[in-house]
């Protein structure tokens, strides 16, 4: 049969004339269009039900992996520098103690008052006050504040706030208000809260 005549019985034919239990009496052309229809029901259908998890899976492999290659290369570059770590960590302890040790225990406030009181009068100036406060509790710290007054001239108050700042032990100057002190000017009042800190480990 020609394929003109396959073309004209094709367009002859009636799609409603087709019978399932008759499937191989139809022409030949319809054949191939069912075949192909049915194939790519089979392709699509495989897709859906098969293919298309298997790439869900694929892509959730994928994640782990990059999330464990991260991990991998995250502890990697911590052990490559575990000796580094170390170093820094003592330098760090070190350091924390020195900072420590410059901080007084409740047997050393005296002496640090006494400090206080040395550096004011070796400074020219009128130590009229110097008085410890209660004790406040922080984290891992008290703060103990002093107020202090004193009275004497601009540089003689300057140069008794940087020898406190210069003091072996922290002390911290807060909240300072000046005043005139008489008629002249010359003379000058100055209130000042110092405050210390006391470490608490283990209390």
């Amino acid at each position: 049969m020609s394929l003109a005549d396959s073309m004209k019985k094709l367009n002859e034919f009636d799609i409603n004339d087709l019978d399932i239990n008759n499937a191989g009496i139809w022409p030949g052309p319809v054949k191939a269009v069912v075949a192909l229809l049915v194939f790519g029901l089979i392709l699509g259908g495989g897709y859906w039900f098969f293919i298309k998890d298997q790439y869900a899976q694929l892509e959730r492999v994928e994640r782990e992996e990059q999330q464990l290659r991260e991990r991998y290369e995250s502890k990697a570059y911590q052990a490559a520098n575990l000796e580094v770590f170390k170093a820094q960590m003592v330098e760090m302890e070190d350091t924390f103690g020195a900072l420590v040790r410059q901080l007084p225990s409740e047997t050393e406030v005296p002496g640090l008052l006494e400090d206080i009181t040395n550096t004011a009068r070796g400074s020219g100036l009128d130590l009229r006050e110097i008085k410890l406060q209660a004790e406040r509790q922080r984290d891992f710290y008290s703060e103990l504040p002093i107020n202090i007054r004193v009275t004497g001239s601009y540089h003689e108050l300057a140069s008794f706030v940087s020898s406190v700042a210069g003091l072996p032990r922290i002390v911290t100057l807060h909240d300072l208000t000046i005043a005139p002190l008489g008629g002249d000017g010359e003379r000058l009042d100055m209130q000042v809260l110092a405050r210390t800190y006391r470490y608490r480990a283990g209390e």
